[in-house]
């Protein structure tokens, strides 16, 4: 299984069990973007099921059919999700993707990295 990669939007990294997601500083996500994302996590996951740790703190905006994209195409192979933020940007951008969006796995919102894997220990195989 390959461990890092990095495509125009995002790093991807696996560690102690769990599929870690950076979103590069400033980026823009569209529909073009989210499917591109998408794809390149799929491959990394070999067809297995993982928790997901997604750091959106560098997200600058992300539109509504991104959005929904995500939520559901974007969920497969994923057991929970646990999103980083920074207060008051990448927050509202969280809570209102999580709020409109109900995506069908387990997401919540931290600010602290600890949090995030804590929630995510009792997805991990």
């Amino acid at each position: 299984m390959r461990n890092y990669f990095e495509n125009d939007y995002a790093s991807y990294r696996f560690h102690d069990g769990v599929l870690h997601i950076v979103y590069h500083q400033g980026v823009s996500i569209d529909m073009e973007a989210a499917v591109q994302i998408v794809k390149d996590r799929m491959f990394l996951h070999e067809g297995r099921l993982f928790p997901i740790l997604c750091d959106i703190k560098g997200l600058k905006e992300i539109n509504k059919s991104a959005r929904a994209y995500l939520a559901m195409e974007g969920s497969t192979l994923i057991k929970a999700v646990a999103v980083i933020v920074e207060p008051p940007v990448s927050k509202m951008l969280s809570e209102f993707y999580i709020r409109t969006s109900n995506p069908p796995i387990p997401t919540q919102t931290f600010e602290q990295i600890e949090d995030a894997l804590a929630f995510l220990n009792e997805y991990k195989e």
